[in-house]
């Protein structure tokens, strides 16, 4: 059998390198002191960590539950606020505070990639802002300031859109007190000019039967006017972003369609219900939660629609996009509902058309001056709901851990040891080569 000419013979090799012990020695402790250097001159690295956690009725609730965006991926506003983390506005006032040379000051997701590791850990509710520095000082303060700026931009976003939603809500309630002191007035002149100062059986019978569709009225014209203030607050802050204001044209969407069908007829039989029963009858409260169960249904599925459609946007484009567009919905949905109720109570008044015009005409401007009462009402109430609303969404992100000092004793980097080990394997091999080279001369 003819031997292999390209075999090497380990115990010839090793006899070699054994005959050159000295060398093979001196070049495996070489590289094995020079890493050992290396591991004493590399900076020092130091981890600070500040851990939050996102509130699951926060902003989600706020800004109308947000689909998760897929299985298995982060859930939405999670992921939206660790890329909100990685922000300009977020990390420029934290480079600004290191105080880089004008050439060697890194951009935003430059610092981002080199200098922290925001996480989801397990994918749960938390995020973890972890700061990597040279001295512990400092790399506390980066994760401290990471997470402060975050709050502050979450906080001034927040009374921002509110601000703008309470400025139509203001608006509104303005407009709301001046038609109802106008009501009233029409009432007072038609009373002294017939001289009707106490309502008789016969106009408390009218009112009586006409409660819930005025009960009905009221609530949709709230539902309008708060709707149409927070559809108006979305497209401004759409522009404020430099966006065109666009609303996704979703009334081609059959589950849409028919979820809209269904909440105006279960309006009607709400309206039907409250002329029977009062607020807490068992009928009653089963209507109010299939309602609620039906809008819940319409605003996922509107939610869902806009989300495969907002793939190019910021997470902060997309949230009021996604408000916008509820906005316009919820307004349809609403507008919807009061013509089916108003033409229920249409035909409901011609039933009473046999009554004398007088007390028709009375009961109706009594009615009139409560459903604008009501409506004053329940705009002051809604208002005030939605300062309240400002100051809870600004902590929709929570801290748990604040960021910690790391012992100086207790770096994350250099890791000696492993340097030290990698340079005895960079020598060994290093060695083995050369004990080849003198191998192969000898053949």
């Amino acid at each position: 059998m003819e031997r292999n000419d390209d075999s090497i013979d380990l115990s010839r090799l090793f006899q070699i390198m054994g005959n050159h012990k000295s060398v093979i020695v001196g070049i495996i402790s070489i590289c094995t002191i020079v890493a050992v250097v290396i591991s004493f001159a590399l900076p020092k690295q130091y981890a600070s960590t500040t851990l939050v956690q996102v509130r699951s009725d926060g902003s989600v609730g706020a800004t109308t539950a947000l689909a998760a965006l897929g299985a298995g991926r982060l859930n939405a506003p999670t992921m939206s606020y660790i890329e909100l983390m990685k922000t300009r506005t977020v990390i420029e006032p934290v480079i600004d505070l290191l105080e880089f040379e004008e050439d060697e000051r890194p951009t935003a997701e430059k610092f981002a990639k080199t200098y922290l590791e925001i996480t989801n850990p397990k994918e749960s509710n938390l995020i973890e802002v972890k700061a990597i520095w040279e001295n512990p000082e400092t790399a506390q303060q980066i994760s401290k300031a990471v997470v402060d700026n975050f709050l502050q931009m979450q906080t001034d976003m927040n009374q921002q859109t509110q601000s703008l939603l309470l400025k139509f809500l203001e608006k509104r309630i303005v407009e709301s007190k001046e038609a109802s002191e106008v009501a009233e007035e029409k009432l007072l002149i038609f009373s002294k000019e017939h001289k009707i100062y106490s309502p008789d059986d016969q106009v408390k019978n009218v009112v009586t039967q006409m409660a819930s569709y005025d009960k009905a009225m009221a609530d949709f014209e709230v539902s309008i006017q708060s709707e149409q203030a927070s559809l108006d607050a979305a497209n401004a802050a759409l522009e404020d972003q430099k966006m065109n204001s666009r609303i996704y044209n979703i009334s081609d969407n059959e589950i849409v369609q028919s979820l809209r069908s269904q909440i105006v007829a279960k309006q009607l039989e709400l309206v039907g219900l409250r002329q029977s029963y009062t607020e807490k009858h068992p009928s009653l409260q089963k209507a109010l939660g299939e309602l609620q169960q039906l809008e819940n249904s319409l605003h996922s599925e509107v939610v869902a629609t806009v989300d495969s459609n907002v793939v190019t946007l910021n997470p902060a484009q997309a949230e009021i996009l996604k408000k916008q567009v509820l906005a316009a919905v919820d307004l349809s949905v609403t507008k919807a509902s009061k013509k089916a109720v108003e033409a229920e109570w249409s035909k409901k008044e011609k039933e009473l058309g046999k009554l004398p015009d007088e007390v028709l005409e009375y009961a109706r401007l009594q009615r009139n001056v409560s459903i604008q009462n009501e409506v004053y009402l329940n705009l002051v109430k809604q208002s005030e709901q939605s300062k309240i609303k400002a100051a809870m969404e600004s902590m929709d992100v929570q801290i748990v851990d604040p960021a910690n000092l790391p012992r100086y004793d207790k770096p994350i980097a250099p890791h000696k040891k492993l340097i030290t080990l990698l340079g005895f394997l960079i020598g060994c091999a290093i060695a083995l080569g050369y004990g080849t080279v003198l191998y192969n001369r000898r053949k």
